[in-house]
């Protein structure tokens, strides 16, 4: 159970009935919508970081590996 605004049911009871749909499957789709756009946007940021990112600036492994003891 959620608790909700009175004026803010009042527009998804006016949504829902709009589409003919019930306030339940109105507020599931809203919810959905919402949180996709969210992870939409989520996305986008962290590929315009990756586009941003650069290298270490090395072969750091194969340092490692070249100075490790025989």
């Amino acid at each position: 159970m959620i608790s909700l605004p009175d004026e803010l049911l009042a527009r998804v009871d006016a949504r829902a009935s709009e589409q003919g749909s019930t306030r339940s499957a109105t507020l599931r789709e809203l919810a959905e919508r919402a949180l996709g756009e969210r992870e939409r946007l989520l996305a986008e940021r962290m590929a315009e970081i990756d586009a941003n990112a650069t290298g270490h600036g090395g072969n750091v492994a194969g340092q490692i590996k070249a100075e490790r003891p025989d």
